[in-house]
């Protein structure tokens, strides 16, 4: 029984890493787009009493289904927005067997809310029920039980967009100021992070972060191509062979096909490829043929955005202050 609740957990987190992927690209419907409408971020906290570890993997997958079924994208990348869920024990009873069953009824809060203010945007209380002869599956049966179409989690949703969207609005100017301040610090990523944060949905404040971040990107981009570049070409000196080779090639990858120094990088790597020949088996990064190229580009920046944002993660999720 272990190993089929083990297998169980593990297949429930990969459908919801399916969810959530398929719910974002749902959720891109504009062409072009950068920040592709609003996105949470799917927060369980740690140790969270007096859910069990063991439904963890059931509460993300609920929480995605009610974000997508009310047309917000959600998954496990971090954002600033995040979704999450709170359970009160109400009462407890045992159902004499065989088998002996547990019987509980809760009520679940969700949020949504702003993790870096601390901030609560929207919030909805629910009373579930659920029956299994251990705890783990009377709380994954209680939320099987929440209907992700419900009319009440359709207004808490709309709440919390609503308010993200305002939330845009009116920080806009700062965030792009912001933004400038980081990238005049050569703190690029960051910078593109924030910009690339700004969702579809905030009309005006989204075309301007998408402006500066076209710009912002070019700084970095060129930048991290002069100190790759030089790094490669220093590499090649020292060795002038397959090892050299593949050091050089380490910091080659890592220069974009549209910075400034791309060509002198490809002149390195062709000298470097005629030299080892077939044993080095190495390409530079490249748009790909076909595909519009703003779209590329575009793309490029957002998994600069996407990339620092996990690199500010959390390991643990502690969420104290959101009470009900």
């Amino acid at each position: 029984m272990k190993n089929i609740m083990k297998w169980l957990a593990v297949l429930t987190g990969f459908f919801f890493s399916l969810t959530a992927v398929r719910a974002q690209e749902e959720n891109q419907n504009v062409p072009n787009g950068l920040g592709k409408g609003i996105v949470l971020t799917v927060m369980i906290p740690e140790q969270q009493d007096p859910f069990p570890q063991g439904a963890n993997a059931y509460l993300s997958n609920k929480l995605v289904q009610a974000a997508v079924k009310n047309g917000i994208a959600a998954g496990p990348d971090f954002g600033r927005f995040f979704i999450t869920a709170q359970f009160a024990m109400l009462s407890k009873d045992i159902i004499a067997g065989p088998p002996q069953q547990i019987a509980l009824n809760m009520e679940v809060t969700f949020y949504i809310a702003d993790y870096f203010d601390q901030k609560i945007y929207s919030s909805v209380t629910m009373n579930v029920k659920g029956v299994g002869t251990n705890e783990t599956k009377c709380f994954i049966n209680a939320l099987k039980s929440i209907n992700a179409n419900s009319p009440i989690l359709a207004k808490f949703m709309d709440e919390g967009k609503t308010k993200i969207i305002d939330y845009y609005k009116f920080q806009c100017a700062n965030i792009i100021k912001r933004a400038n301040s980081l990238a005049s610090q050569k703190q690029y990523e960051e910078a593109i992070y924030l910009l690339t944060s700004v969702p579809d949905a905030c009309g005006e404040c989204y075309d301007l972060a998408l402006a500066n971040t076209a710009t912002i990107y070019q700084q970095y981009v060129d930048r991290l191509c002069d100190i790759n570049f030089a790094k490669a070409k220093s590499a090649w000196a020292a060795e002038q062979n397959s090892t050299g080779a593949a050091s050089a090639g380490s910091y080659l990858s890592q220069i974009y096909p549209d910075a400034k120094c791309y060509a002198e990088a490809q002149g390195l790597y062709m000298e470097i490829k005629n030299k080892v020949l077939d044993d080095w088996k190495f390409e530079m990064k490249k748009w790909q043929d076909g595909v519009d190229l703003e779209s590329q580009r575009i793309a490029a920046m957002r998994d600069i955005g996407v990339a620092f944002g996990k690199g500010q993660q959390p390991t643990t999720y502690i969420l104290d202050w959101v009470r009900r």
